[in-house]
């Protein structure tokens, strides 16, 4: 349950959430993109107000949700249009080298390193200026976990991205800023050994 839970979130940076299953990282990042409703929230951006219902019409988060959310009877090809009405737009997911090779396919026949890295790439070029992404890591081969590493990289020099993942080691390598969700409170790490020290990490963990 979360009940004490503060941070803030800039352009140009990555902030990495971590906490045991049932914690409320996910439920957290529902919240801040007004798909589940909480009381004592309070979010600014920019000096106004933030108010997630209203987050839709007002392009302010993308989220990526756990699990997959793209039309698995359509083709790559055919999904992308969906997302991005003008063409420039479109070519940039449609000649991005990986997605390139794919467009052929359905989205039910991609590998789930080849989806999630398609989820990621549509909705980080959408024009929202932060992102959330729910286990963008979780059970992908490496190989498009790296790309995913990459893309984000370069993608934090004009979003900002909050990312909750239990595969701690990738998102450590990506992020500026770590928070630990603990009895219902954020509290702020910086390496493995924090992670230990506060009972996430096991002690024998290397």
């Amino acid at each position: 349950m979360i009940n004490d839970i503060s941070f803030s979130l800039e352009t140009e940076e990555i902030i990495g959430l971590f906490g045991r299953n049932g914690c409320g990282k996910s439920t957290l990042l529902k919240i801040i993109f007004g798909s589940m409703s909480y009381n004592n929230f309070d979010a600014v951006i920019d000096g106004e107000k933030y108010y997630p219902s209203k987050n839709i019409k007002r392009q302010q988060f993308a989220y990526l949700p756990q699990q997959p959310f793209l039309p698995k009877n359509l083709k790559v090809r055919e999904v992308i249009p969906i997302y991005f009405s003008e063409e420039k737009e479109q070519d940039k997911i449609f000649y991005d080298p990986f997605i390139a090779k794919l467009a052929a396919k359905k989205v039910g026949e991609l590998s789930l390193g080849e989806a999630r890295y398609f989820e990621v790439l549509l909705l980080a070029n959408l024009p929202h200026p932060f992102l959330l992404l729910d286990e963008p890591f979780s059970m992908i081969e490496p190989l498009y976990k790296e790309e995913i590493k990459k893309y984000l990289e370069a993608l934090k020099m004009k979003k900002g991205v909050l990312i909750t993942d239990h595969y701690y080691d990738d998102v450590l390598q990506v992020s500026n800023k770590n928070f630990l969700i603990k009895d219902g409170s954020a509290q702020e790490v910086k390496t493995k050994e924090n992670l230990k020290e506060l009972e996430y990490l096991g002690k024998n963990f290397t």
